[in-house]
């Protein structure tokens, strides 16, 4: 009987793999980064009758640009 990791590196190393069933725990206190920097605070978007759709779409985009900072989404 063998047993297969969910998460393991990829030959050579240079890649992390989170297969079918695998988890990411990311516990207190620790934090995503790209090259070294996590990305920065983003505000609440705006839930006041005061909030614009340029002020809902700016911080949509502050989130969209967040994202693709640490790789979670392409770069568009």
């Amino acid at each position: 009987m063998s047993y297969q990791t969910k998460i393991y590196k990829d030959r050579g190393g240079d890649r992390m793999v989170l297969a079918s069933g695998g988890e990411l725990e990311v516990q207190d206190g620790a934090t995503i980064t790209a090259n070294g920097t996590q990305a920065e605070s983003i505000a609440d978007v705006p839930t006041s009758g005061a909030a614009t759709m340029a002020d809902n779409a700016t911080a949509i985009n502050s989130i969209l640009a967040a994202l693709r900072g640490i790789g979670v989404i392409a770069a568009s």
